[in-house]
């Protein structure tokens, strides 16, 4: 190889003296500041390696000498950013739910932190616009099944819906009227027609005159005579065109035959008391929360339509 080596005479550069059809390669050397950029960063690698956590080892990487990691500053600005923080969230921890409104910075304050933690812990559910899906409410319009002033609001956040291990839970439950053999194949055929046509989603028919009388001995007590709901037993009102797991046929009658049992976290084991209030202020704020009214929080204790407001 050596003795193939030859100066290039357009170039004046040696070649390295190998050749492929013709085609042969210079000895071109680097540039100088090119190599001495790279001998720059390997000392810069040392360095770094010996001054930082770098070296992975069986249960942990070396420390460095400046006993630095990314764990400990993080902690150190979150820290920092929670001092920021802890007035604001001290006075809304310390003011009731329903009085955050009376001042308008911390109102404010609430609902965009309660906006920040919905996106963290609802949207999976409720969606990023709160508009929810088959199953999961919408939470911006007006229609809610255990109240929507922001003290029920808060309480159905804080305690969940149907968490059984919890006694402060929301807890109500519609019997599954087929799958338990309350009712045969054809009666929940004829509430079905009936409760669409109270919903006013089609006339009424023979059908749905046998299943009025079916209505008022199964589901009155919990829906009402007038099927508008009651709120005490987290009963939905048929009579309107929001349906949670849907209003056609098919749904409304796997509604009554498999009954629904559809559960929300109860956050107020999981998140801290300030927190639970913002997001109780955001949803209220959305568009469909209602002015306080005379009614308590207290979980029902009767049985209960299948789908909730606020989960």
């Amino acid at each position: 190889m050596a003795e193939k080596k030859r100066i290039d005479e357009p170039t004046g550069t040696e070649t390295v003296g190998h050749e492929w059809d013709g085609i042969e390669e210079l000895n071109t050397p680097l540039p100088r500041w090119w190599l001495w950029t790279l001998y720059a960063t390997i000392l810069w690698g040392i360095a770094y390696t010996i001054a930082y956590p770098a070296w992975p080892m069986i249960s942990e990487a070396t420390a460095g000498v400046l006993n630095w990691s990314s764990r400990d500053q993080l902690t150190k600005e979150m820290a920092v950013e929670q001092g920021r923080r802890a007035p604001i969230m001290n006075a809304i921890a310390e003011r009731p739910v329903d009085q955050l409104n009376g001042d308008a910075q911390l109102w404010q304050a609430a609902i965009e932190g309660g906006r920040a933690a919905f996106r963290v812990n609802c949207v999976q559910c409720h969606g990023s616009g709160a508009a929810g899906s088959k199953g999961y409410p919408n939470l911006n319009d007006d229609d809610w099944l255990w109240g929507g002033d922001i003290k029920s609001i808060h309480y159905s956040i804080e305690h969940g819906i149907r968490n059984p291990e919890h006694s402060q839970t929301r807890m109500s439950q519609m019997p599954a009227f087929g799958r338990d053999g309350l009712l045969q194949p054809a009666e929940i055929d004829d509430l079905t027609a009936y409760v669409r046509t109270v919903s006013r989603q089609q006339p009424s028919t023979a059908a749905a005159q046998r299943g009025a009388p079916l209505f008022a001995t199964n589901c009155a007590a919990c829906h009402g005579a007038d099927a508008k709901g009651m709120r005490e037993f987290g009963a939905p009102n048929l009579t309107d065109a929001i349906w949670l797991y849907g209003g056609d046929a098919a749904g409304i009658r796997k509604s009554i035959n498999d009954a629904r049992f559809g559960v929300m976290p109860r956050w107020g084991g999981k998140l801290d008391p300030a927190t639970v209030k913002m997001l109780a202020a955001y949803v209220h704020s959305l568009g469909g929360g209602e002015e306080e009214k005379a009614q308590t929080a207290s979980a029902p204790v009767a049985s209960g339509e299948q789908s909730v407001r606020t989960e």
